[in-house]
């Protein structure tokens, strides 16, 4: 009786296969971290930018119901505005609130109102 002969040749993967996923995985990998990085940094500035932007319409409503009120602060606007933990808003006295200024803690970009509303970096 014969026997049927099939050859087992070595399984799985070679050094140089898997050093070949291996760098194409780094390649990625560089691409795609400061990528999300740039990515999260946007999103912090931005959030501060709505934050600010937010306070500032919400003290305009509160100065046209309270004309007799010269400043606003977080507390007063509370009906209107509701911020996060996350960022930081620095008040100015007055009813311009230039100066008034915003960041996020996670964020690089202090944001400020320069005048009539509008919002610098």
């Amino acid at each position: 009786m014969q026997e049927s002969f099939s050859p087992k040749g070595p399984k799985g993967f070679t050094l140089i296969e898997l050093m070949i996923v291996i760098a194409i995985i780094g390649v990625l990998a560089a691409i795609a971290i400061p990528q999300y990085v740039a990515y999260r940094q946007k999103g912090y500035n931005s959030q501060a930018k709505a934050e600010l932007k937010g306070f500032y319409t919400a003290c305009q409503a509160y100065f046209a119901d309270h004309s007799d009120k010269q400043d606003c602060d977080i507390a007063s606007v509370s009906e209107w505005f509701t911020p996060s933990n996350e960022v930081t808003i620095s008040l100015v006295k007055g009813h311009s609130m230039v100066g008034t200024k915003a960041k996020h803690d996670n964020g690089p970009v202090t944001y400020e109102i320069v005048g009539s509303g509008a919002i610098s970096p």
